[in-house]
């Protein structure tokens, strides 16, 4: 339940001076309320990015391409003047990162005109005016929005902690919690579409630690993209909010925003262009929580908050481009966290930038600004019914045993320890993932020679599985491991396995091919490649769409004469656009087994590519996959095909189909009153389901089941939500009831003009509006300076008519596949 302080809604006059946005303007969860304290003057003071409190209260920000600035809160209901913020006058600014600790300013300069770092900033003669700049740690390369950014004070209150993007290396280390054996580690080479940091290969995006004098370096985990800010839970537990690659919208590799948990030793699977992990590999660790699109910025708990308990727990994230200010709810679940995500503030625009709370006033404060946009200084306190005690911290003694177990394994983390080895052997085939994952880890550091035996013979598939994938990683090719490891793996029963087991023994295939199979193309000898295509081919297709992509990849790695066949069938059935760009992104690297059947299947799908809509590298994805499958042709086959591979599609709508659907009927919901219970009670066709929700174009916007799109709402727990009508109702009548999340904006221009739709980005004082959310890649600019008014639109950015090439029976299937969570053995299909 929402609401806007005194207006009721976010609708209204843009100011005309450079303000930030009106309070009255944002839209707040019931009983909190904000003050907009202080519209930066961007000429003189520029656009604040970093936040942070000193031990006199006073705030500190950064310009994002200018100074320092601290001066003190004005109290309740009171403003700030730009006499009262202070220039900290030393040749620093251009943080993105500050933090007060252990006496000192603590800065990270991610800059062009100066040396990128961690810096310190120290009053000697106890003047209370800071008088040195000291470099602790350079951080080379350029510097960019992907650079280095957040500087923590860790748990211990001993040490530092450092968050850096992706377009920064790591630093020099005295010590790795992450096993240092780097790899891309895929199977099959890239597509990079726009090219967007070509050739910068893993280790990036990573978390530090070091001592307060920054001498000594320790890596955390790696494989991030570009996380802005993080923070430490109560006990001690890590979380960083991960950005996503915008331009990959729509594809299979699209990483949505996320909140990882930190955990040690992980590699969280960012790597360029179209070769990211997926959540399931064995070799990394999955995100708590997928936010959607955006551009994550700021993170705090809401620890020391004047808030109900709920939020005085809650990880607090920062959106900048959507403006949204989420409340993250973690809960406990073994040895790491589940987590639910609230809209806790928004606005259009409101670009936020970082946040704090105040340890003496408990409210909540919040920046907004950022390349070279407007700038301001929010404070958020509640004034509802609800206690705000402040919460009791649980002893340390009351922490689950399943946490405690992974501690004490990660305590073995970075080091060659005699007990390693059969401390961590017993828990690679524990249950929690968490615990399973430090134990590998733990092993991955200790010498292979000592393990290799028992990961070559243990016959519990679980443990099995862990350790190939830890041995195949760490040993090198030249230790002549490669057939042993193609042994273990051949011996073992697939189909006895977990569909989750499945996926990390395709996961370990691809990384004994790739390490000491001599990558792509395979170098595997004649008789290792037969062995493994005589196991694998009969597997495939398999029966989820995870396998099927890891398989092709697989197969088109070992070249297997059978892939173009049965990978153009599974092309030709995909409902969504992303499953199928998996499957062709593969296929086209595949020389052997085509026949003129299945040459004509995939260029026709080529024509339909056409239509896809997705982030700026799609059309470009398209293009690379086209070129590589033309370079395998003959001169003749060019020839032959010249017609379909120069054929332009017809219409501008996605076509996720082989042939287009006719319509049936302009539905209504009377339509279904007499069917649908008795109609979803059993007897419903699963897979025709899945098909029907990409027939209705459902997967150009919404994650269902781990596939589909990001813009808009993840359907996987619509089950829990709806019930059969009002699902119904929603998809036929989508401006019926238009969720705070997803609506859009009406921008009314000084000339009269109207534009539809949501911000997803700005850049100075150019709002760029999505304005359609089956081509989410491109925008509409609109100049600030010209917006009269922004009110929100009653016209969903859904539109109607979606299920009217559908017949009766094929929306009680759509129904049903929803309702399901996408479990093919729920009683509704028997």
């Amino acid at each position: 339940m929402f609401t806007c302080i005194a207006l009721g809604r976010l609708c209204g006059q843009i100011q005309t001076s450079p303000e930030a946005t009106a309070p009255e303007k944002l839209k707040l969860l019931d009983g909190f309320r904000a003050e907009l304290l202080y519209s930066v003057p961007k000429e003189t003071q520029g656009s604040w990015v970093a936040l942070a409190v000193d031990p006199q209260g006073r705030l500190i920000v950064s310009d994002q391409n200018g100074p320092l600035y601290r001066f003190r809160v004005p109290g309740p209901g009171g403003v700030l003047r730009p006499g009262d913020v202070e220039p900290i006058a030393l040749d620093i600014g251009h943080a993105q990162g500050l933090l007060h600790a252990f006496g000192s300013l603590y800065v990270v300069v991610n800059s062009s005109e100066r040396t990128k770092g961690l810096y310190r900033l120290r009053d000697a003669d106890g003047d209370d005016k800071y008088d040195s700049v000291e470099l602790l740690r350079e951080f080379t390369e350029r510097a960019g929005e992907h650079g280095p950014h957040a500087v923590l004070l860790g748990p211990d209150g001993k040490s530092l902690y450092v968050v850096c993007g992706n377009q920064t290396p790591l630093p020099d280390y005295e010590r790795t919690r992450t096993p240092p054996f780097w790899g891309e580690d895929e199977v099959v080479p890239r597509i990079y579409g726009r090219g967007f940091m070509k050739g910068v290969l893993a280790p990036r995006g990573w978390i530090a630690k070091t001592d307060p004098d920054g001498k000594k370096w320790e890596i955390v985990a790696t494989g991030f993209r570009n996380p802005y800010d993080a923070a430490f839970d109560r006990s001690g537990e890590l979380f960083a909010y991960d950005a996503d690659m915008e331009w990959d919208l729509n594809t299979p590799w699209y990483r949505p925003t996320r909140v990882n948990h930190v955990v040690s030793g992980a590699d969280f699977g960012w790597r360029n262009g179209s070769h990211k992990w997926p959540d399931s590999y064995l070799d990394s660790f999955g995100a708590v929580i997928n936010i959607g699109p955006g551009s994550p910025t700021g993170v705090a708990f809401g620890h020391g908050a004047k808030f109900p308990a709920k939020y005085q727990d809650a990880l607090f994230i920062c959106d900048w481009s959507y403006g949204k200010l989420h409340a993250v709810h973690l809960k406990p679940s073994g040895s790491t966290f589940l987590a639910e995500r609230e809209e806790f503030v928004a606005g259009q625009p409101l670009p936020l930038t970082d946040l704090v709370v105040h340890p003496q006033d408990g409210a909540l404060y919040v920046t907004v600004g950022g390349r070279k946009v407007q700038s301001g200084l929010y404070r958020i306190t509640y004034a509802g019914k609800e206690s705000t005690a402040p919460v009791v911290p649980l002893s340390a003694s009351l922490e689950s045993p399943a946490r405690k177990l992974r501690h004490s394994l990660e305590d073995l983390h970075g080091q060659v320890s005699a007990s390693a080895i059969p401390t961590a052997w017993p828990y690679l085939g524990h249950k929690d993932r968490g615990i399973r994952h430090a134990a590998r880890v733990a092993l991955e550091h200790q010498p292979y020679e000592d393990w290799k035996g028992l990961a070559l013979t243990e016959r519990d598939p679980t443990t099995r599985l862990a350790a190939l994938v830890a041995l195949a990683r760490v040993a090198p090719r030249e230790s002549g491991l490669g057939d042993s490891l193609l042994q273990a793996l051949n011996s073992m029963e697939y189909a006895s396995l977990s569909p989750a087991l499945r996926l990390d023994y395709l996961r370990a295939y691809e990384l004994v091919l790739v390490r000491h199979g001599g990558g792509f193309p395979t170098q595997l000898s004649a008789p290792q490649r037969e062995a493994a295509i005589a196991v694998l081919n009969p597997l495939y297709p398999a029966g989820t769409v995870q396998e099927n992509l890891e398989l092709t990849r697989i197969l088109a790695n070992l070249g297997a004469p059978s892939l173009p066949v049965k990978g153009v069938e599974l092309l030709e059935s995909a409902p969504s656009q992303e499953e199928q760009l998996g499957y062709a992104t593969n296929l086209r690297l595949a020389r052997e087994g085509w026949t003129p059947r299945s040459r004509k299947g995939f260029f026709e799908w080529l024509v339909r590519a056409q239509t896809f809509r997705g982030g700026a590298n799609l059309e470009l994805f398209v293009s690379e996959i086209k070129a590589a499958v033309v370079a395998g042709l003959s001169e003749d086959e060019k020839v032959e095909y010249a017609e379909l591979l120069n054929r332009k599609a017809e219409g501008i709508a996605p076509q996720f189909t082989m042939t287009a659907r006719d319509f049936v009927k302009a539905w209504v919901t009377s339509d279904f009153h007499d069917v649908i219970n008795v109609g979803l009670e059993g007897n419903r066709d699963f897979e025709n389901g899945r098909r029907m929700f990409g027939a209705a174009s459902c997967y150009a916007c919404h994650r269902f089941n781990e596939e589909g799109g990001a813009v808009g709402p993840d359907l996987t727990s619509v089950a829990g939500k709806f019930s059969p009508m009002d699902l119904l109702e929603s998809i036929i009548e989508p401006s019926k009831e238009i969720s705070d999340q997803y609506g859009a904006m009406v921008f009314e221009l000084k000339d009269g003009t109207q534009v539809a739709g949501r911000i997803g980005n700005l850049n100075g004082e150019v709002y760029q509006v999505s304005t359609n959310m089956f081509d989410p890649g491109n925008f509409t600019p609109v100049p600030a300076n010209q917006v009269k008014s922004i009110t929100p639109s009653p016209i969903s950015m859904m539109p109607p008519g979606l299920i009217y090439t559908l017949g009766k029976e094929d929306v009680l299937d759509l129904l049903a596949y929803l309702l399901s969570k996408g479990n093919p053995e729920d009683p509704m299909f028997h």
